[in-house]
């Protein structure tokens, strides 16, 4: 392919190993001025690597980049941000303890000829940027005390800041609820119609349509095709990246509840400011059933998932798994109740980043046997089920077992978690955002693994900020808003306008009251 002077970016035969996985082959992307485009791929197929190399985090072992027709060498992110280049990673790269504004000029500062910080320089260029593109963030506060959409934006003004022509998001709405996402697909046409150059890594179709001209799209390592999206359906994109047909709906047969397994009385639970953020909440599930809880993000899930786990006190109320209360005893405790957790932060709450696949695999049970005999750690046993583990939850890169966790990609991470989990063999499994971070072949795996653990009698509480993710998979669906179940319906009752009208705090003549 020749190159030209009219495309911001050109990676040519663009190869990288780590030991003996090959991550990229040979990979090209071509990425025209002033657009935005997508890199579409399974979890594991090269995606980020490919961006990371192109920041300067990584140095390809082959090939070479060109810039606006013009070949350039990019050994470190300093080399990328001297070229025009800015990345905002999945995994947001922000000091709690430190200000909006602090951050926006962290390691860029302008100082006057004594040395001191010029903030009032700083804050007239940053409050430009906010205006120009409508990101509306409050220098001032703490990025701890702000939302998760708020930090992404923090993310992106520090990228602006130092000068971007070309912007890369990495995965940028996995975490973001769906207003989010609106406001963010907002910024990114301002940004190109300002001439920025936007490139996306994702595997959300839907946003793929809504964001982007063009796509590239990468398959274990290997480019896979240029497409245009207008010319492809949701269906098309999902079997060009995974290589197979995929169901983009949940197949299942009705479910058939059965005994009371996991019931939530009265319970109300304080936030850390010491106010009410769980209200006199009700909640019973059953056997062979998935329950799923739908509601915008802060109104009481984290607090509630807390609760149940006893990670937080609950000032009065009952949780019972089974008829025996759980509540205020230990996460030791809830676990050997026979509940699971996968959690929504997987780095936070769900494996140890410095630790090896195998030594994640038995995080949880690592204290019994077959792990442990005569107080030390059976390494054999550890390996055989981290391998099966790997095998039956398509962990890539093959045989990772011995790579420390924090080489894998999200997605494959997750399928880790997902995996060791369901392998605990739980009569409740606590699900919150699964799916998060995954690409279309492994949500539906997901999905199905669900539906199956359902029909083998298993209680699922579904947490998701996903509509769609709850109205497909769910039997019973809750609305949560303000801290109490605003509302109940069968999955036959409920659509998105009657749940979403709930999730914004309506009334709805659909709604049966819990």
């Amino acid at each position: 392919m020749e190159i030209i002077k009219d495309y911001a970016v050109q990676m040519r035969g663009i190869t990288k190993i780590f030991g003996h996985h090959k991550a990229l082959d040979s990979v090209d992307l071509d990425v025209k001025k002033g657009e935005t485009h997508a890199i579409l791929g399974e979890n594991g197929a090269g995606k980020s690597t490919l961006m990371n190399i192109l920041y300067g985090l990584y140095t390809a072992d082959e090939g070479q980049i060109y810039l606006n027709g013009e070949q350039v060498n990019i050994f470190n992110p300093n080399d990328a941000i001297h070229h025009g280049i800015g990345m905002v990673h999945q995994h947001f790269m922000l000091i709690d303890k430190f200000t909006v504004m602090q951050n926006i000029i962290l390691g860029n500062e302008t100082t006057n000829k004594f040395g001191i910080i010029n903030t009032r320089e700083a804050k007239k260029k940053v409050k430009e940027i906010i205006e120009r593109y409508g990101m509306k963030v409050d220098l001032k506060r703490k990025i701890r005390n702000i939302s998760v959409g708020m930090q992404q934006k923090v993310e992106i003004l520090k990228a602006l800041y130092r000068g971007a022509e070309i912007l890369i998001l990495d995965e940028p709405t996995a975490v973001l609820t769906p207003y989010e996402v609106d406001e963010l697909l907002e910024i990114i046409e301002n940004l190109k119609k300002d001439g920025k150059t936007i490139i996306i890594i994702t595997h959300k179709l839907k946003e793929i349509k809504k964001s982007s001209k063009d796509c590239t799209i990468i398959r274990k390592g290997k480019f896979v095709g240029r497409v245009n999206v207008n010319e492809e359906s949701e269906q098309s994109l999902a079997e060009k990246m995974v290589g197979r047909k995929v169901k983009l709906s949940v197949d299942k047969k009705p479910a058939n509840p059965g005994k009371t397994v996991f019931e939530i009385k009265d319970l109300c639970v304080k936030c850390e400011r010491g106010l009410e953020a769980v209200k006199s909440l009700n909640m019973s599930l059953k056997r062979g059933e998935i329950y799923g809880l739908a509601g915008i993000e802060g109104n009481g899930q984290q607090e509630l998932l807390e609760a149940i786990i006893s990670k937080r006190r609950c000032e009065s109320g009952k949780i019972l798994i089974d008829g025996k209360e759980i509540q205020n005893t230990s996460i030791r405790n809830v676990l050997d109740s026979k509940i699971s957790i996968i959690h929504e932060d997987r780095h936070r709450d769900g494996i140890v980043l410095s630790m090896s696949v195998a030594d994640n695999a038995i995080l949880e049970k690592y204290r019994n046997e077959p792990f442990c005999k005569r107080g030390f750690l059976d390494y054999e046993a550890r390996d055989k089920f981290a391998d099966e583990l790997i095998k039956n939850y398509d962990v890539r890169p093959e045989g990772c077992k011995n790579t420390k966790i924090r080489n894998l990609s999200g997605g494959n991470q997750q399928k880790l978690v997902i995996g060791r989990e369901i392998s605990n063999d739980p009569d409740l499994l606590i699900a919150v955002q699964p799916t998060r971070g995954l690409d279309v072949g492994a949500i539906e795996y997901v999905h199905k693994i669900l539906v199956n653990l359902r029909d083998q009698g298993k209680a699922i509480l579904l947490i998701s900020l996903e509509l769609d993710e709850i109205l497909d998979v769910s039997d019973r669906i809750a609305v949560i808003y303000d801290g109490s179940i605003a509302g109940e319906f069968s999955q036959e009752e409920a659509n998105e306008r009657n749940v979403g009208l709930l999730m914004a705090g309506g009334r709805n003549n659909d709604r049966k009251d819990s």
